[in-house]
């Protein structure tokens, strides 16, 4: 598993953004589309940590974060949602769908490599 990060945001832009920063930070990197591209690059992939955008096609961070949690290799990774929704219900339906944290758009790369840094 190592040092893998998966990233799932269907922003271009913000997946390149995020992808850099995290590359940066001496991690590797597989991007994902949207929730159902992320969920399969996860079930063909061993990944130590997944950044996921809440409002997505197909599949949203949420829809994504519940699957993820029902496939016994990815009951207990951290799950970031890294998202511009702030309020405190959207958090607990993360919480709830099994997020493990709730980062905000637009982020700082220090604060998100330090967040990573805690969990891998």
């Amino acid at each position: 598993m190592g040092r893998t990060v998966l990233t799932v945001d269907d922003s271009a832009t913000i997946r390149q953004m995020v992808a850099s920063v995290v590359r940066n930070g001496g991690y590797e990197v597989i991007e994902a589309v949207d929730g159902i591209d992320g969920l399969e690059k996860a079930k063909s992939n061993d990944v130590a940590l997944i950044l996921t955008d809440q409002n997505m096609p197909r599949m949203d961070g949420f829809g994504l974060v519940s699957e993820l949690r029902a496939l016994p290799k990815y009951a207990k990774t951290p799950i970031l949602v890294l998202t511009t929704e702030v309020d405190a219900s959207m958090k607990a339906r993360g919480k709830a769908a099994g997020a493990t944290g709730w980062l905000t758009k637009p982020f700082d790369p220090q604060v998100l490599l330090d967040v990573i840094g805690r969990f891998v």
